[in-house]
């Protein structure tokens, strides 16, 4: 189902929910919506556009509606622009776009299931990445969340199952989902490393899993998260210098923690991402390898409305190569060692103005390149292993 596709069937759901509504609709329907722009300034390589003078082509424009027909029947949907450099420049897409049906909620616990784009339950962030308001920073964790393949991660064409638990000890959530990945040439660029004459689709559904635990205070927060996707590259007709028909196998899993207290937050994810190419003929050779990401972040209130963020974070290319030195003697210097890997430690402050206006400041300081974006920066032997990252972002909601 392509983007559409989901939007018009999002907008036939509320078409339909609307006709069937009596009274009482318009306070049953909600409409959110933000605007954020972000400026960018890097010291070498690019980050969402032109960073290495000064970017301001990080850019998000989002519409959000709810629609609660009855206690157990709920519709909602979010269309997005986003502009981040060379990754995304529109046009308008379908975030999500679901019905959720719960016919089982009670003090004992809930059930229930959703239809159409769902976003997928991985880690502590990536269901609320969506909207600036919900990061503990401009940007996610870059060695777990991946902005270069953002709408890969985001969401899923199909349907998921939920069920929670209310216990004496705490609570459990619980979701498994199937469906159709969401793929862009940015999922070419990251996995493929290059924009071949053909294109990326899958090859069959993805499954989604997640658990958590949560205790009856709510400070702590442990999860286990997940999923799997199979890639197939379709060759261009006609075309010799491009990949053959081949496919890449990808396992992506999330354990997280986080603890929350009166004025800090303190959260840490580990992620693996086993990845196995296969067929794509003597341009690209099969092979396997294993990513990993880890941060620990943490968060302090000031004040009402002032906060500050620390995180350290390490991701991997291989796990077998974690300082890419085997991956640069294979290449003869075609990938240099430092793009397996990146070593980054964030600061940054967040200001509240009121409910609608919020600014950030932040800065990075990067060992390695593991993270960036090939399709920003597609000649690697030019990558500079040392960077900063300097960025500030106004966002407004309504």
């Amino acid at each position: 189902m392509d983007n559409h596709r989901s939007f018009i069937l999002c907008v036939l759901m509320l078409a339909c929910a609307k006709a069937q509504a009596t009274e009482g609709f318009w306070n049953r329907l909600q409409l959110h919506g933000f605007a954020s722009q972000a400026v960018v300034q890097t010291s070498d390589n690019r980050w969402f556009g032109d960073s290495d003078g000064t970017s301001f082509d990080f850019t998000e424009i989002g519409l959000n509606a709810s629609l609660r027909v009855n206690p157990k029947v709920l519709f909602a949907s979010q269309i997005l622009y986003r502009r981040a450099g060379d990754m995304y420049d529109g046009p308008v897409d379908l975030d999500y776009g679901l019905i959720d049906i719960t016919p089982v909620a009670n003090p004992q616990g809930r059930f229930g299931i959703r239809l159409g784009r769902i976003k997928n339950p991985l880690g502590i962030y990536n269901e609320t990445r969506d909207v600036p308001f919900t990061h503990p920073g401009i940007f996610l964790p870059q060695t777990v969340y991946f902005d270069r393949v953002r709408n890969l991660a985001l969401s899923t064409d199909g349907a998921m199952i939920y069920a929670d638990r209310y216990t004496n000890y705490g609570n459990l959530a619980f979701t498994v989902g199937n469906g159709w990945a969401v793929l862009d040439e940015n999922v070419e660029w990251t996995y493929l490393f290059n924009d071949w004459a053909g294109g990326v689709k899958a090859n069959k559904t993805s499954w989604l899993a997640s658990l958590w635990y949560t205790d009856l205070s709510e400070r702590l927060k442990v999860g286990l998260s997940g999923a799997t996707l199979s890639i197939e590259f379709d060759p261009q007709d006609g075309v010799q210098s491009t990949l053959e028909r081949g496919q890449t196998d990808i396992d992506y899993w999330i354990a997280s923690v986080q603890y929350n207290a009166e004025k800090w937050t303190l959260t840490t994810e580990f992620s693996r991402e086993p990845l196995r190419w296969r067929d794509y003929g003597e341009l690209f050779q099969d092979r396997d390898a294993t990513s990993e990401g880890w941060y620990i972040q943490g968060t302090h209130s000031l004040r009402p409305g002032l906060n500050l963020m620390l995180r350290y974070e390490e991701g991997y290319n291989d796990v077998k190569d974690r300082n890419g030195r085997k991956r640069e003697a294979a290449t003869a210097g075609l990938l240099p060692a430092s793009t397996g890997f990146s070593k980054i430690l964030s600061a940054g402050i967040r200001w509240d103005i009121n409910r609608r206006w919020m600014v950030r400041a932040e800065y990075a300081y990067n060992d390695g390149t593991f993270i960036l974006s090939t399709r920003e920066n597609p000649n690697l032997q030019d990558q500079e292993r040392y960077w900063n990252l300097f960025s500030v972002q106004a966002v407004f909601r309504f």
